[in-house]
C-alpha cells in the first residue's frame, strides 16, 4: 500500500484532495497533510511517503523552493496548480506530472496510475526535478530545456537544437542538429502542444519542424531543413505555414 503527503496552504484544497484519494485511489492507504511548506520538510523526512502532492503556489515558500530543499531525498511528486501558465509549461518541458485545479477524478486516477508504473523512484526523476528548477529560474521560456526520457536515460535539449519531429503512431522521432535521432514514447500531438510557443510548426499530420532550421522552400510545397532533410507541407496547411515562415 502507498503512503502519501498532501502539501497545500489552502485547507479546503487539502480536504478535497484527501476525500478524492479516499474515494478514487484505494491503493493509497495512509495520507498525511500539511498547510505549512516549512513544516512539511520534517513531515516528509519522518513519514517517508512514496508519493507527494505538492502545490506550486504556496506563500512564504513555494513548491519549487520546497523541492530545492528536498534535493537529497528521492521523491515521486505530482504537482498541483490553479492556473500558472509559466509553471505548467516548465513542468511539461520537464516531463513531470501535474494536476490543474479544480482537480478532476479521472485525471487524478490517471496521474496515480502513471506513478504506480514506477515501482521505485527512477534515477532520472531527480534530474527531471533539477531540470524543472532550471526552467522555473529561466528569465525567458526560450531558455527552457526539454527533457526526453528514453530507455537509455533522460536527455535534455534546448529547443533550438531540435530540427524536426516525426510522428510514428504512439511514438515520436526527434532529429537534432549534432546527434543521432531519438525515439520517444509520446505522440506528436503531445509535443505539438509543448512546443507550439517555441517556433515549431506542424506542417503535416506526421511532422513538426523548427522554423530556425528551415533553409529552403520549393513551389511544390517542400521544405529543406538544415540537416538537408526534406519534408512536404500538407496542402491544407500550406497557406498557414507560408504565412508563419514569412514566405508570402
Amino acid at each position: 500500500m502507498i503512503k502519501a503527503v498532501i502539501i497545500d496552504d489552502e485547507p479546503a484544497a487539502v480536504n478535497t484532495l484527501q476525500l478524492m484519494l479516499e474515494r478514487y485511489v484505494p491503493e493509497i492507504s495512509q495520507v498525511k497533510t500539511s498547510n505549512d511548506p516549512a513544516k512539511s520538510i520534517q513531515l516528509i523526512k519522518t513519514f517517508r511517503p512514496q508519493l507527494v502532492f505538492l502545490d506550486i503556489q504556496t506563500p512564504l515558500m513555494n513548491g519549487f523552493e520546497l523541492l530545492n530543499k528536498l534535493a537529497d531525498i528521492q521523491l515521486n511528486i505530482i504537482f498541483t496548480t490553479a492556473n500558472h501558465k509559466y509553471a505548467i509549461e516548465a513542468l511539461r518541458f520537464s516531463t513531470l506530472d501535474y494536476l490543474q485545479k479544480p482537480i478532476e477524478a479521472e485525471e487524478l486516477r490517471q496521474a496515480v496510475d502513471r506513478f504506480m508504473t514506477r515501482t521505485v523512484v527512477a534515477p532520472s526523476q531527480h534530474t527531471l526535478y533539477k531540470n524543472l528548477l532550471h526552467n522555473i529560474a529561466a528569465q525567458d521560456k526560450r531558455d527552457f530545456r526539454l527533457a526526453l526520457p528514453t530507455s537509455e536515460g533522460t536527455y535534455f535539449f534546448d529547443p533550438e537544437e531540435i530540427i524536426r519531429l516525426e510522428g510514428e503512431i504512439n511514438y515520436t522521432w526527434f532529429h537534432f542538429r549534432n546527434r543521432k535521432p531519438l525515439l520517444i514514447s509520446k505522440t506528436l500531438k503531445e509535443y505539438k502542444e509543448i512546443l507550439k510557443d517555441h517556433g515549431f510548426l506542424r506542417i503535416h499530420k506526421s511532422h513538426l519542424v523548427n522554423k530556425l532550421h528551415v533553409v529552403n522552400y520549393t513551389q511544390n510545397g517542400t521544405l529543406t531543413l538544415s540537416d538537408r532533410s526534406q519534408v512536404d507541407i500538407s496542402r491544407r496547411r500550406k497557406e498557414i505555414i507560408l504565412e508563419a515562415l514569412k514566405l508570402k
